[in-house]
């Protein structure tokens, strides 16, 4: 089938253009800008202060902009025009990628995808953090592989919340008013050209649900909104923040995202060819389509069947707080309604009975229904985000999968993450293209040339990406410590830190307290130690938010910056508030070692190590998750074993005592032994060894391989023969 899914919208913001300049329109509202470091820099010579205040092109070419001064400028007008060819030969058909050369025939329509957030920028706040950064490397994946698949979401106008960290180190919440007037989405439309809205029958009323799109290369990504005049003003909210505490706003989200996706795509045309839910967070879609098919005359196991044919489903963490429940009663008030027909011929209807015995857990406990264990029985294929997530998804879940969890480990989208003076160096040194890697593992393995960049050019780079990073949080930190009424002389202290010739460590995520992000400090005379050593000193960057209703998890955070402010680690402990995907590309890039201590086998994959490794940065991390696969024993550390001791006091004292051992025996001397160019040369290979055994292997371009040959072509009835992963 045709790799592209068209979606109709109207034209969006009405900024003016010169003619000689409307291609930046189709530029600004496609998300590709967004791992296209060159479409960015043009649109930042357009106004440099707009970029730099929103870091997005519509409010960039709705302001005042001195055009005629811009077509005046030949090297802006070359640059405009050659970006807009590459823009072009992108979006063309793509029909000499890998999908459409072996397996377009297979299909005989697209892939919908479901997931509850995405994040693609940070101009787009409708992500909290891994399974959204997941979701949007995992559409920009689809659209270089001219994968023929459309994503489904919700339109978050409030987003996630802005962390602040107040003097005390209490974590603060507010949330942004986005306007979709300046963001880079457009409104879709019907087949009469009108907005296209969907309703939804909620107990004695109607929902009217809009539909926009981000559109990200090739692939669409409808996000569903209930903002709209024609709702009460008390529905008018329900898509209004991620993640919202409420259980019962939760689940209006929830049937909106799997019911209202399912009559968007139906308004829209679409037939997919394969469900893909991303996490339990849809699973009412299942139960949308059964009452489809029922409706055309099917009987409910039946239904149910056809549900589940060709329906896949992807479980991300063993965490039980991460699969998500509801009360009985409160899915019976509240989604009854929809589920059961609201009594016009042809509606359909699935009883509610019926729903609920599919959801319950492995408890068997009849007052939740488990959307986990809902999904799993509805779908034809499901899987893990990791090896070990595997066998942990397995165990956890017999009884109530009829199937095998694979295990299909995560990856990460490599030209969005990787600092731009490395990917120069791997495409002069490798002739990597990064833009085609989905061609790269047939034809050329180009991570195994990594050793012929060579060693002085390769610790430039990372020194290159090192600076930004320092510049960079001198000034998130200068602006944070600001606010707190901290002295001009403390300001002014922070241009002095986090140099770059000192051994830097990240450690940054969601701070759950299974994570242990306070290991560190187990022993805080000998890490003080450690860090002030005077002529092999280490430094360490936190950041990471905290749910709002997860008070342990702010308690952690508490206590990281009380300790950064302390005697003994004020000056080379610093944590960053509001950590976004702009905050980890910094980070991911610019420090030299990743720290990833938490509690095995607690951690179903993690991507941000992966995107650490990439750029050279060596992992030190426990073997959980993605890391209890990509450890090599030459391309980075292991803290302890894989055996676990079920006293966790033990567990992490043991832990922190090697992780003190990795740091003073191996690690801090490997990274200041220098040769007689000033080069660490054994830290060097190492970094080496880190980008060759990660690149490809934790790629969302190899995990996209293994989805089409393991998930995807199966659920939607096709003979494979493919051999996904095997050149890894």
């Amino acid at each position: 089938m045709e790799p592209h899914v068209h979606v109709p919208t109207a034209p969006g913001a009405s900024f003016h253009l010169p003619p000689k300049l409307e291609g930046l329109r189709r530029i600004a509202y496609n998300l590709w800008w967004s791992w296209h470091p060159r479409a960015r820099i043009l649109f930042s010579r357009i106004d440099a202060g707009a970029w730099a205040r929103y870091r997005n092109p519509i409010p960039v070419l709705s302001g005042p902009v001195a055009w005629s001064q811009l077509l005046e400028n030949p090297a802006f007008m070359a640059e405009y025009e050659s970006i807009l060819r590459e823009f072009d030969r992108y979006m063309a058909n793509g029909a000499d990628h890998w999908f459409a050369r072996e397996h377009s025939k297979q299909l005989t329509g697209p892939i919908a995808y479901f997931c509850a957030e995405y994040g693609f920028h940070e101009s787009l706040g409708i992500y909290s953090g891994g399974l959204g950064v997941l979701a949007g490397d995992h559409m920009k994946t689809a659209s270089d592989m001219a994968l023929p698949l459309v994503g489904v979401g919700l339109l978050y106008r409030k987003g996630y919340f802005r962390q602040t960290i107040d003097a005390d180190g209490h974590q603060e919440h507010a949330y942004p008013d986005y306007d979709p007037a300046q963001l880079p989405i457009l409104r879709v439309l019907d087949h009469l050209g009108e907005p296209l809205n969907v309703v939804i029958q909620l107990p004695g009323r109607e929902l009217h649900v809009g539909v926009w799109v981000a559109q990200v290369g090739r692939v669409p990504v409808l996000l569903l909104d209930t903002d709209t005049p024609d709702n009460d003003d008390s529905d008018r909210p329900i898509t209004h923040i991620l993640y919202v505490r409420g259980r019962e706003m939760r689940l209006h989200q929830e049937l909106v995202l799997g019911v209202g996706g399912v009559r968007a795509l139906r308004e829209l045309g679409y037939a997919p060819a394969v469900w893909h839910l991303n996490e339990g967070h849809s699973a009412f879609l299942l139960a949308e389509r059964a009452r489809e098919f029922v409706a055309s005359g099917l009987a409910l196991e039946d239904a149910w069947r056809e549900v589940s044919r060709n329906s896949v489903f992807t479980i991300h963490t063993p965490v039980s707080a991460g699969n998500e429940r509801f009360d009985v009663e409160l899915v019976r008030r509240v989604a009854g309604s929809i589920l059961e027909g609201d009594g016009r011929p042809g509606t359909g209807g699935v009883p509610l009975s019926a729903v609920l015995e599919l959801g319950l857990g492995t408890e068997r406990d009849d007052s939740q229904f488990d959307m986990t264990a809902f999904s799993l029985r509805l779908t034809k294929g499901a899987n893990a985000v990791s090896q070990l997530h595997g066998h942990t998804a397995n165990a956890t879940w017999q009884g109530v999968a009829p199937h095998e969890i694979l295990g299909l480990t995560n990856g990460v989208h490599t030209p969005t993450w990787l600092g731009q003076p490395i990917r120069d160096a791997l495409e002069r040194y490798t002739h990597a293209d990064l833009d085609a890697m989905d061609d790269a593992r047939p034809a050329d393995r180009f991570w195994e040339r990594v050793a012929q960049i060579p060693d002085e050019e390769l610790w430039e780079a990372h020194q290159r990406q090192k600076l930004e990073l320092s510049i960079f949080a001198r000034g998130r930190l200068r602006s944070q410590f600001a606010r707190h009424g901290e002295a001009p002389a403390t300001l002014e202290e922070l241009e002095e830190v986090l140099e770059p010739g000192v051994l830097t460590i990240g450690f940054a995520r969601r701070f759950a307290t299974y994570k242990r992000a306070s290991l560190l400090f187990s022993d805080l005379d000998r890490m003080a130690r450690i860090l002030w050593d005077q002529d092999r000193p280490v430094q360490v960057i936190f950041a990471g938010k905290a749910h709002p209703a997860d008070r342990p998890g702010q308690g952690v955070i508490q206590d990281i910056f009380s300790r950064s402010r302390s005697p003994k680690l004020r000056g080379r402990v610093f944590i960053m508030e509001d950590y976004d995907i702009r905050i980890a590309r910094f980070l991911v890039q610019g420090v030299d070692v990743w720290l990833n201590n938490p509690r095995r086998p607690l951690e179903a994959s993690g991507t941000s190590g992966m995107k650490a490794a990439a750029n050279g940065v060596l992992n030190v991390s426990v073997l959980d998750g993605w890391w209890d696969e990509g450890w090599t024993g030459d391309n980075g550390w292991a803290i302890g074993g894989r055996e676990t001791n079920p006293d966790d006091g033990a567990q992490d004292w043991a832990d922190a005592q090697d992780l003190y051992r990795i740091l003073e025996q191996e690690l801090v001397p490997a990274y200041y032994e220098r040769n007689e160019a000033g080069v660490p040369g054994r830290f060097v290979q190492l970094m080496r060894n880190s980008i060759a055994s990660t690149i490809w292997r934790f790629s969302t371009t190899r995990m996209l391989h293994e989805y089409v040959e393991r998930l995807y072509l199966p659920a939607a009835g096709a003979d494979v023969v493919g051999a996904a992963g095997r050149q890894s």
